[in-house]
């Protein structure tokens, strides 16, 4: 009976535009250079019939990364850039002191507004 040898891959997701995903550039990768991994947000995703789905990157660094296969990318999803806010606890001394200073300035902004006593529109003369 032959032996198999299991292999592991990872069948590439769609991606949209605005996503923010993970970027590792596979030749700065391979040849052991530093920096072959960023965050970049997608810009265009470019379907063609002759081959796989590609992507346009504008890393957050600044520059742009063309035609980027998808086997290269990984999505960073809104759940874990918002998990400080989701966990955090509020209700104890020094709990403001764990999150970042974005979580706490979104925190502001969202108690002005729903405190804010509801009004209606001026009217019109």
């Amino acid at each position: 009976m032959p032996l198999s040898v299991p292999t592991l891959t990872t069948s590439a997701t769609e991606f949209k535009p605005e996503d923010f995903v993970l970027y590792r550039d596979p030749a700065k990768f391979w040849a052991g250079t530093p920096g072959h991994t960023y965050v970049c947000r997608v810009s265009a995703v470019m379907r063609w019939a002759s081959g796989p789905v590609r992507y346009n990157l504008l890393p957050l660094a600044g520059g742009l990364v063309r035609d980027v296969k998808g086997d290269y990318m990984r999505l960073l999803p809104p759940l874990d850039a918002m998990r400080d806010i989701d966990t955090a606890a509020l209700d104890t001394d020094g709990a403001a002191d764990a999150m970042t200073a974005a979580a706490v300035a979104w925190l502001v902004r969202q108690h002005a507004t729903a405190s804010a006593e509801p009004k209606l529109p001026a009217p019109r003369d």
